[in-house]
C-alpha cells in the first residue's frame, strides 16, 4: 500500500531544476498568500465556533502539513468559509471537542481515500450539485455574522433558515457602531481591487476598522487575547472526549471528511488549470488526512484547500510547495510578534470580510451559465441542493442534490432514446450499390437510438406495438451506447414473443458493450449467431433470400417467389399484381 504513495516522485518532479530565481517567486508568493490568509483564518476560526487563535493555528498547521505532503505543489489549505458552515452547528451540539473528534475521524476517512485510490470518484459529483452546496455555504456564512455585523445577540437556531426567519419575525436594532466597522472593511474589498491589487483589500479594511474602533473607544466585542504560541490551551486531549458520544459524530466526521476531499480536488483541478502543473488527488487526499488527523491536538478547526488563496498563490508566481510553507512562517511571526494589536480587531470588521467572502464564494460564472443556457433541469438541481444545504448538513445536502441530478439525468437519457420503424427502403439499398428486385412488406427494420436501460425500456417496448403485422424484424442498435440488465431482460422478452408466432428477429450494429450484455444474458444464443448482422443492409438482404416451405401473402405479388418466407398471420388482401422485369417470376395470385 504505502508503495503507491508518489510523494518522492511529485517531489523530484516538482524541485527538477530548482534554482534562486524561483526560490524568489516562491518567497514572494508566500508573502503574499499570508497578506491574504491572516484576516481569513482569523474569521473563519470564529466562524466556526471556536475562536480567532484556532483559525490562525490551523493555517500555519495546515500550510506546513498538507503544504508538505500534498498532491499539488501550488495548493493553500487552511479554514475555509465551506468547513465553517458545517462546524458551527456541531459547536453549538457537541462543543469544540466534539469538532475536534470529528476532525480527526474524518482526517483517518481522508487518509482510507487516498489509499484506497478513491480519489477519482470524487469527480462523479454533478457541477450542479457543487454549485449548490457552495451558494448554500455561503447562505449559512452569511447569515451566521449577521449578530457579530448587527451587535445584537439572537437566539440559538438549529439551521441558519430558522435563523434568518427569526430576523424577519422579530426585527431587531442594529447597533450603528458594529455596522459602520463592517461597512468599512467591506467597501474597502470591494473598491481597493479596482485601483490596486497588490494589497489585499480585506488586510487594509481591518487596519482601519480596528483604529478606528479602539480610538473612539466604541465599546464593541473584539478579537481579545491571541496566545503567542502554537499548542493552545484549548486543544483535543483525551480527557477532554466524551466516548459516548462518538457515534453520534460519525456523521459529522463523513460530512467533514466529504468537503474535504470535494473542495481540496475541485481546487486542486482549478489550480492545475490555471498553472498548467499536475495533480495527484490521492495523494492530495492522504495530505489532507494527516493534517486533519493532526491539527486537532494543536486546538485548530478542520481544513482544506482554499481556492481564492490558491489561486492568489498561482497568480503570484508560486513554482513549489515552498510557497505554502512560507506563508505559514509569516503567519507564525505575524501571531509573535503583532498578537497585541490583532487581539484588538472588533469582531463585526471580521464579520465584513466573511459577507464579502461568502458573496464571492458563489459561483456566479457556473450560475450565469445555467440561467443563460436555459438549463432547468441544473438550476433545480442547484436551487435544491442550496436549501438542503441551509436547511440540513452538507452531506445530506449533497445526498438529495445528487439524486436530484440523477433523476433529471435518467429523464433526459429516456427521452433521449427513440425506437423508428420503416419498411425497407428499395431506393436507398439501390443507392448503397445493392440491386434488391423488391421489398417484402412483411421485414420491417426498427432503428433504435439512445440507451436502452430501466428509464427507457417501457418507451421501446411501445414501438414494438406493431410487431405482429410483419414476419422478419430487423432491430438496428448502431446507435445505442449501452443495455443494461433491465433492457436485456425486455429485449429477450420480446424476441421470445416473436418467435413463439414464428416470427424471426434480427439484430444488427450491436457495439462492443451491448453485443457482451446480449452473450452474458444469452440473448445472443436465444437469436442465433446467424441473426446477428454488423450492418441493418446485410439483414434486410438476407431477408428476402432466406429458402421457405410457402410463399409470403405479403410478397407474393412483387414477384419474390419461393424467395419468400412463411407467413400465415397475416390476414389482409394481397397487393395488386404489379409489373416486374420479364426475368423475374410472375407472382402466383391467391
Amino acid at each position: 500500500m504505502l508503495r503507491r504513495l508518489p510523494l518522492l516522485r511529485i517531489l523530484r518532479y516538482e524541485f527538477q531544476n530548482y534554482s534562486l530565481d524561483h526560490a524568489r517567486r516562491d518567497i514572494l508568493a508566500g508573502i503574499t498568500v499570508g497578506a491574504v490568509s491572516l484576516p481569513l483564518a482569523l474569521a473563519f476560526g470564529v466562524a466556526s465556533g471556536a475562536d480567532a487563535p484556532a483559525g490562525l493555528v490551523t493555517a500555519i498547521l495546515a500550510g506546513i502539513i498538507i503544504g508538505g505532503l500534498g498532491g499539488a505543489s501550488f495548493q493553500i489549505s487552511g479554514p475555509t468559509g465551506a468547513m465553517s458552515a458545517i462546524l458551527i452547528g456541531l459547536a453549538a451540539t457537541y462543543g469544540l471537542a466534539g469538532v475536534w473528534v470529528a476532525t480527526v475521524m474524518a482526517g483517518i476517512m481522508l487518509i482510507l481515500l487516498g489509499l484506497f485510490q478513491m480519489g477519482r470518484y470524487i469527480a462523479f459529483i454533478p457541477s450542479p450539485v457543487i454549485t449548490g452546496f457552495t451558494s448554500g455555504i455561503a447562505l449559512i456564512i452569511a447569515i451566521g455574522q449577521l449578530d457579530n455585523v448587527l451587535g445584537v445577540t439572537t437566539p440559538p437556531a438549529e439551521n441558519s433558515l430558522e435563523k434568518l426567519w427569526h430576523y424577519i419575525t422579530h426585527p431587531i436594532i442594529p447597533d450603528w457602531h458594529t455596522v459602520t466597522l463592517a461597512a468599512i472593511v467591506m467597501a474597502t474589498m470591494i473598491i481597493l481591487p479596482r485601483f490596486t491589487k497588490l494589497v489585499p483589500g480585506s488586510l487594509v479594511g481591518l487596519a482601519l476598522a480596528a483604529p478606528l474602533a479602539y480610538f473612539s473607544g466604541w465599546a464593541v466585542p473584539v478579537i481579545g487575547t491571541i496566545p503567542q504560541t502554537l499548542l493552545l490551551d484549548n486543544r483535543l486531549t483525551l480527557d477532554v472526549i466524551q466516548w459516548g458520544t462518538i457515534t453520534n459524530l460519525i456523521p459529522a466526521a463523513i460530512s467533514i471528511a466529504a468537503l474535504g476531499a470535494i473542495e481540496s480536488l475541485l481546487c486542486a483541478s482549478v489550480g492545475s488549470t490555471m498553472s498548467g502543473q499536475p495533480y495527484n488527488s490521492n495523494q492530495e487526499l492522504v495530505a489532507q488526512g494527516v493534517g486533519n488527523l493532526i491539527i486537532p491536538f494543536f486546538g485548530g478547526v478542520p481544513a482544506t484547500a482554499a481556492i481564492a488563496r490558491t489561486s492568489v498563490a498561482i497568480k503570484s508566481g508560486s513554482v513549489t510547495r515552498l510557497t505554502s510553507i512560507i506563508h505559514s512562517v509569516e503567519l507564525l511571526l505575524s501571531a509573535l510578534l503583532f498578537a497585541p494589536l490583532i487581539g484588538l480587531i472588533p469582531l463585526a470588521a471580521l464579520g465584513g470580510v466573511l459577507l464579502v467572502t461568502a458573496w464571492r464564494m458563489n459561483e456566479w460564472e457556473s450560475i450565469h451559465f445555467f440561467t443563460h443556457s436555459k438549463l432547468n433541469h441544473a438550476l433545480a438541481g442547484m436551487l435544491i441542493t442550496m436549501i438542503a444545504t441551509a436547511a440540513l448538513d452538507l452531506t445530506q445536502a449533497i445526498l438529495i442534490g445528487v439524486t436530484i441530478s440523477a433523476v433529471l439525468y435518467i429523464r433526459q437519457s429516456a427521452q433521449s432514446s427513440e425506437v423508428q420503424g420503416a419498411a425497407v427502403d428499395l431506393e436507398r439499398m439501390q443507392a448503397r450499390g445493392i440491386d434488391l428486385p423488391a421489398a417484402c412488406p412483411a421485414v420491417h427494420v426498427y432503428y433504435l437510438r439512445g440507451p436502452v436501460f430501466f428509464g427507457s425500456v417501457t418507451h421501446v417496448l411501445e414501438a414494438f406495438e406493431d410487431a405482429h403485422d410483419y414476419h422478419t424484424l430487423i432491430i438496428s442498435m448502431r446507435g445505442v451506447p449501452l443495455v443494461d440488465a433491465m433492457g436485456v431482460q425486455a429485449l429477450y422478452q420480446l424476441v421470445e414473443e416473436q418467435q413463439q408466432r414464428g416470427a424471426v428477429v434480427c439484430f444488427s450494429g450491436l457495439q462492443p458493450k451491448v453485443r457482451a450484455m446480449f452473450d452474458r444474458a444469452g440473448l445472443t444464443a436465444l437469436v442465433g449467431e446467424e441473426h446477428i448482422y454488423w450492418d441493418a443492409t446485410d439483414a434486410i438482404v438476407a431477408s428476402h433470400t432466406w429458402e421457405q416451405p410457402r410463399e409470403c401473402a405479403m410478397c407474393n405479388a412483387y414477384s419474390l417467389g419461393a424467395h419468400g418466407c412463411q407467413w400465415q398471420a397475416y390476414t389482409k388482401p394481397a397487393p395488386e399484381p404489379v409489373a416486374v422485369a420479364s426475368d423475374v417470376p410472375q407472382p402466383v395470385t391467391q
